[in-house]
């Protein structure tokens, strides 16, 4: 049985289901399979880099975004503009009322990121993040996951069917096989990312 796209992957979760007429709530299983992915996955292939040059105190994510791995800005050096609370920046508003320069730091408001200090001209932006899984569907039939971890999919979305279709016996079964698949891809990244020649240490204060 071939997973290699969406229609595909619908037709062997009615499979596994034994069941020909859920073709309008599949959909719903693997949209569901995805918000959770979402949550729980975390792969080099969901790193994603944004640019732009702001000059005002908000920034915009990305409407992919999932997390901030990293922020740079240009100065007269690329530098990182580190993450701070709320709670933080609102102390140091307080303290420098009005202060303007290169973005030093940022707290996450609303859709937003907030900078700190106020640009005080233009500068260029690098977030470095992780992106949501793009979401399948019929003009969108495949992505990196399915590609690649076609079992995550099928087993999230047979997850998501059991509460549906009150067969609380296979919950359990679905959930081990889907638990055992997420934590293959996450295994396969780290691997990837620390696989070839070994990590050099950087060891402060010598030369």
């Amino acid at each position: 049985m071939a997973l290699t796209n969406y229609t595909e992957l619908k037709t062997a979760i009615a499979d596994f289901l034994n069941r020909d007429d859920l073709g309008s709530v599949i959909p719903t299983f693997v949209s569901l399979c995805e918000a959770q992915v979402n949550r729980q996955i975390r792969h080099f292939k969901m790193e994603n880099r944004a640019t732009s040059t702001i000059n005002e105190q908000y920034l915009t994510r990305p409407s992919d975004w999932l997390e901030t791995i990293r922020m740079t800005v240009e100065a007269d050096t690329t530098r990182q503009v580190e993450l701070i609370s709320r709670a933080a920046l609102v102390d140091m508003k307080a303290q420098t009322l009005g202060a303007t320069g290169a973005p030093r730091f940022y707290t996450n408001s609303e859709d937003s990121f907030e900078l700190y200090p106020v640009p005080d001209g233009n500068y260029n932006i690098e977030v470095l993040y992780t992106q949501k899984i793009p979401a399948l569907s019929d003009s969108n039939p495949t992505n990196w996951l399915l590609t690649d971890h076609p079992d995550v999919y099928l087993y999230g979305a047979l997850v998501h069917s059991a509460p549906y279709l009150q067969e609380d016996g296979r919950a359990q079964t679905w959930a081990q096989m889907y638990g055992a698949a997420v934590q293959a891809t996450n295994m396969t990244s780290e691997k990837a990312k620390y696989s070839g020649s070994g990590l050099t240490p950087k060891i402060r204060g010598l030369r």
